[in-house]
């Protein structure tokens, strides 16, 4: 069981695609959204996937995850008995030093977000901060992809 620590924040412009080393379409939806236990069925590119995420500690920045790889097709079916709403974004990957920043672009009713999320080895390590890289949000559960699905930035962002 593995535990995944990350930070996250928004993007302040689109420099970061320059740096970008690669990109990819993400279609997701949860067949659970309930904080102590999401379910997540994705499909990222040519490929699908089935993620199970804990509840996060205080800070935000820590919770379980377990994901497994699932035929595409499977995941196709999946989505169509997830909860009402879907995540569309594309990802850009920007390295950082020696670690990687996600950046997610946002479609639909999440157009005009854009949020670059790391993953670190511990809450506490030090990283290099790009020009691009705006206000931290970890721990901030309207910027959950999960909360995303059901309130969708664009009921919200004028309150930013």
């Amino acid at each position: 069981m593995a535990q995944e620590i990350e930070r996250k924040f928004l993007v302040k412009d689109d420099s970061f695609k320059r740096q970008a080393f690669k990109s990819t379409r993400i279609v997701q939806g949860y067949l659970s959204s309930v904080p102590e236990r999401t379910v997540r069925v994705r499909i990222k590119g040519e490929k699908g996937y089935l993620t199970v995420k804990g509840i996060g500690n205080a800070s935000g920045a820590s919770r379980f995850e377990w994901e497994m790889e699932i035929p595409k097709e499977d995941a196709e079916n999946l989505l169509k008995i997830c909860e009402p709403g879907v995540i569309d974004k594309t990802r850009y990957l920007v390295k950082n030093g020696d670690l990687t920043f996600e950046v997610d672009e946002f479609y639909g009713e999440n157009e005009g977000l854009v949020i670059a999320e790391i993953e670190l080895k511990s809450e506490d390590q030090a990283f290099e901060k790009p020009a691009w890289l705006g206000r931290e949000v970890t721990g901030d559960t309207r910027f959950y992809n999960s909360m995303l699905m059901k309130n969708p930035f664009k009921n919200w962002k004028d309150q930013l």
